[in-house]
């Protein structure tokens, strides 16, 4: 009973929807099963010569129902499934009744094709043939509902089932699962555990370590791990490939890495898993490499592995490696993808060449917003916030709508450009475009205002948001407050930062040089105390430039290169050739409490002057030096490059923390707005 009150409430509306506007598919009979599906007749004959299996049924006056079902599983092994559904409507109009032999290929092909209203028609054979109780057909209508998001539907069956096998539980954990309820089908692996005698397989382990990978429990997934070392399944290839995205996706590439190379032919899910894992987790180098290795294997690689290279790449900020991913992008069969090519522009845009970031984009044909965005977003980096909002009016004008990243990207222009008026403007304008302001909206308006000077303005439309402001409204305000000297607001700002994130060091530098530019060096101590106190490590700095497609990293007042004694005198002729055009330092970016000449000689050891000497050593005249830095630059480095740059006669770009600084003849993209 409690079997046809389920096919009464869940299946039945299918079934008269359907026959009220299809009716020739449906056809009432007084046989058992009330409601028998009906192709259309007319045309029925011509698609049962599709296949060679056909004809044979064909050509046999009265086909006993062994002859279905054996033509059913030659078309169900062929992955034929169009011509499955055609075959069991045939057994139903010869008069024969389905048994346990047929409806497994029935509901498999249902899934495949996938055909909803039919597979709740064969549900309803099931019910009222009897089969309530069969445990392997009840298993594939669970999948069945599951692969049609009928979670809800498929759980009841699977409450309905008697007798419940590791199959009836692999697949209802399974399907919540694949339709985003992961919480559920861990509950459901516990009550199998704790309720049942049940041994899960390889399937169910597979299943439920991608339920702990959605949720990002790595202990979980451990212990999930040691289950599979009990059962002694380390060799099955699905478990292997999910423990390494397991491990990859949590951060653990050693772990995921050890695994990956235990596989001897690895197909390319963990291909990308492992790559994928590298990018994500701050190993860009080890991704390049890793996806180099696998283009010489002959590996093929798909849209994610692309995406995952080049996220990779924009990482490592290596034009040269920039460039070999999008050739190769070019002579691949992914060149018009529009997801790769927007991750092309990306990577070209913070790789160093906002140039060839608007090449890609104006070679491709249809633009979507994620395009438009990505570029807007490339020249908000550089500071080019006239390009970025000239290229905003384009697309409105294209008749694309833009949507929440375009404005992200687009008041992130405004603000590196130091464009206050054309930024309030814009955020304003949002709701018109029906885009609502989202907290990163605030806090470009507020970084925007408070790095212009405008502190009060930004102070006050801070206490006007709508939501509780987040540690990037705050830490935007705090940065503004170091860059203009303003010790007390600055002091109420990182308060605030420490509320929300009291681990992070970076919070912690901010105050301590806010205090040291004005020279309060017993504050400095507090904090460097309270630094201390509360676990905050301070990043250390370091400078990479790319030398002939090789980066070589160098930290402050780093002399363990092999070529030190050069870097050092290039170092030493760069400071005199300033001094002699007259170049005075800016002692206040010494956050130390240090004399004159140790703080002159702390600022021309920084690591990316000791770069820039490397990259004059090694390079031939007029070539570009292209450095990355991890953190902020400070502003005597910044004008020291300027005027090397002219002195030099070479262009220099430099990546920071922040932004892009492109240097040429003196000047500075960012107009001294950083």
């Amino acid at each position: 009973m409690a079997s046809r009150a389920l096919l009464s409430r869940h299946s039945l509306p299918f079934f008269r929807f359907y026959s009220c506007y299809f009716p020739a598919l449906f056809h009432f009979t007084p046989s058992p099963l009330r409601y028998i599906v009906y192709p259309f007749h007319r045309v029925q004959r011509i698609h049962l010569y599709c296949s060679l299996a056909h004809q044979q049924l064909d050509e046999i006056a009265q086909p006993e129902l062994s002859c279905f079902n054996n033509t059913i599983h030659r078309l169900s092994h062929r992955r034929s499934f169009s011509e499955v559904l055609l075959v069991y409507v045939t057994i139903l109009r010869n008069g024969h009744l389905p048994n346990g032999l047929t409806l497994p290929c029935i509901l498999k092909a249902c899934t495949a094709l996938p055909a909803l209203f039919f597979g709740c028609a064969v549900h309803a054979h099931i019910i009222r043939l009897g089969f309530e109780a069969a445990t392997f057909i009840q298993n594939g209508v669970i999948v069945m509902y599951s692969r049609f998001g009928e979670i809800s539907t498929a759980h009841k069956v699977f409450d309905l089932l008697s007798l419940r096998n590791v199959v009836s539980w692999t697949s209802i954990m399974s399907g919540y699962a694949q339709n985003g309820f992961p919480l559920e089908a861990l509950h459901i692996f516990r009550t199998m555990r704790l309720d049942s005698p049940i041994i899960p397989d390889f399937i169910a382990l597979v299943s439920v370590l991608k339920a702990y990978i959605d949720v990002g429990d790595l202990d979980q997934g451990r212990c999930v791990h040691g289950l599979v070392v009990k059962f002694g399944l380390e060799d099955e290839p699905d478990l292997l490939i999910t423990l390494t995205s397991l491990y990859a996706k949590c951060g653990q590439v050693n772990t995921a890495r050890s695994m990956f190379d235990q596989v001897f032919s690895p197909e390319l899910i963990l291909w990308n898993a492992m790559i994928s894992g590298y990018a994500k987790n701050g190993h860009a180098d080890e991704a390049v490499e890793l996806f180099k290795k696998m283009v010489a294997r002959k590996v093929r690689p798909d849209s994610i592995t692309l995406r995952s290279a080049i996220l990779a790449c924009a990482q490592v900020g290596s034009l040269e490696a920039a460039k070999w991913i999008w050739e190769f992008v070019s002579n691949s069969e992914l060149k018009d993808d529009v997801f790769v090519n927007t991750a092309i522009i990306d990577m070209y845009a913070k790789c160093g060449s906002v140039v060839l970031a608007r090449r890609v984009f104006d070679n491709i044909p249809q633009k979507d917003v994620v395009v438009w965005s990505a570029m807007i977003m490339g020249y908000g980096l550089y500071g080019q916030g006239k390009e970025a909002i000239s290229l905003f009016h384009e697309m409105i004008q294209s008749q694309v709508r833009p949507n929440d990243i375009t404005f992200i990207g687009l008041l992130s222009a405004c603000k590196h450009a130091g464009l206050v008026h054309d930024g309030r403007k814009y955020f304003y304008l949002m709701r018109n475009h029906g885009v609502e302001p989202r907290h990163q909206h605030y806090a470009c308006l507020v970084d925007l205002l408070a790095r212009a000077g405008h502190l009060e303005e930004a102070y006050e439309f801070i206490k006007g948001m709508p939501m509780a402001p987040e540690v990037t409204v705050w830490g935007a305000l705090l940065n503004a407050c170091r860059i203009h000297g303003q010790v007390e607001l600055g002091k109420y700002a990182a308060e605030r930062v420490f509320a929300i994130e009291p681990w992070n060091a970076g919070h912690y530098v901010q105050l301590s040089n806010i205090y040291a530019s004005a020279g309060l060096w017993k504050d400095v101590a507090r904090v460097r105390v309270l630094m201390r106190e509360r676990g905050a490590t301070k990043a250390m700095g370091f400078s990479s430039i790319e030398i002939n497609g090789k980066l070589q990293s160098f930290y402050a007042g780093d002399k363990s290169h092999p070529r030190s004694k050069e870097i050092l005198a290039m170092t030493d002729e760069l400071e005199r050739k300033l001094k002699k055009s007259g170049f005075l330092p800016h002692m206040d970016s010494v956050l130390h409490d240090l004399g004159p000449e140790e703080k002159e000689l702390s600022l021309c050891n920084h690591s990316e002057r000791i770069a820039m000497a490397y990259g004059l050593i090694c390079t031939p005249p007029g070539t570009t030096l292209r450095i990355t830095k991890n953190l902020r630059a400070c502003v005597n480095c910044h004008s020291a490059s300027k005027l090397i740059s002219k002195l030099v006669e070479r262009e220099i770009i430099v990546r920071d923390a922040n932004r892009f600084h492109h240097f040429k003849d003196g000047f500075c993209t960012c107009g001294d707005y950083w």
